[in-house]
């Protein structure tokens, strides 16, 4: 007998192996199937094993649900999606934490002499240094997550290998204003890619780990990843079109 199950917290191959292994090493499992880009996991089994049993032999960083067939009478507040969708605002914490933790550093450096441009300025550059901060923190992990969603990763794998560096880069750009006119056309290019990739996952609906955060912390690819991107990219939109 087969049966599917969601498993959220993978973001790479190497997570996709250690699933694959501690569900294999169960008693009556006879093979496991891991769909990395839907967080998916098919486990075929000699006879029926708990659910509780497959999601307590996984590491904490895992949440396997079972997967349940689409119901025309099941109502829209459905216990399971009410508490998924708990989940998933709870992982925002950390996304949200950091931007809140960067605008208020960002206002605070200019709150005696204000300039929109100078707070842009450095907000931008506080974020690239701190989000290609917890990409460092799995250089080998990370490239698998990111080409997940983004266009150009997905096409050329190095460019997802050097992506935390051309962060790092940027965000030293900002602070330091060198070159900034060139540092807001690479930002409108590079977040532009990857919102476009982030949009079609959205409209797909596919449940996938966001990679922003590197694979340090499980962020959900929702929304919140888009409006990210589109701060960045306002903000490099107004500097072009108001820096001297």
């Amino acid at each position: 007998m087969k049966h599917t199950y969601h498993v959220h917290g993978m973001t790479c191959g190497n997570c996709k192996a250690s699933v694959e292994k501690y569900l294999s090493n169960l008693d009556n499992v006879l093979s496991v199937s891991v769909d990395l880009e839907n967080n998916e996991v098919e486990v075929t089994m000699e006879k029926h094993i708990a659910t509780d049993i497959l999601k307590n032999a996984l590491p904490d960083k895992y949440t396997l649900i079972e997967k349940k067939e689409k119901n025309i009478f099941d109502s829209p507040s459905n216990v399971g999606l009410e508490m998924e969708e708990k989940s998933k605002l709870q992982q925002l914490i950390p996304l949200l934490l950091i931007i809140f933790y960067i605008a208020v550093t960002s206002i605070l450096l200019h709150y005696r002499d204000w300039s929109w441009n100078a707070f842009m300025l450095d907000f931008m550059g506080l974020f690239y240094i701190v989000f290609s901060f917890f990409k460092m923190l799995d250089l080998k992990g990370f490239p698998e997550s990111f080409k997940m969603y983004d266009p150009l990763a997905k096409r050329l794998p190095i460019y997802a290998k050097v992506y935390p560096f051309i962060e790092t880069i940027l965000g030293l750009m900002f602070l330091l204003r060198i070159e900034v006119n060139i540092a807001l056309i690479i930002t409108l290019v590079v977040l532009g890619i990857t919102t476009i990739g982030v949009t079609r996952t959205l409209l797909d609906k596919k449940s996938i780990q966001c990679a922003c955060l590197g694979t340090a912390l499980k962020l959900p690819m929702t929304e919140a990843t888009f409006i990210e991107n589109a701060i960045m990219i306002v903000m490099a939109i107004l500097m072009l079109i108001g820096i001297k």
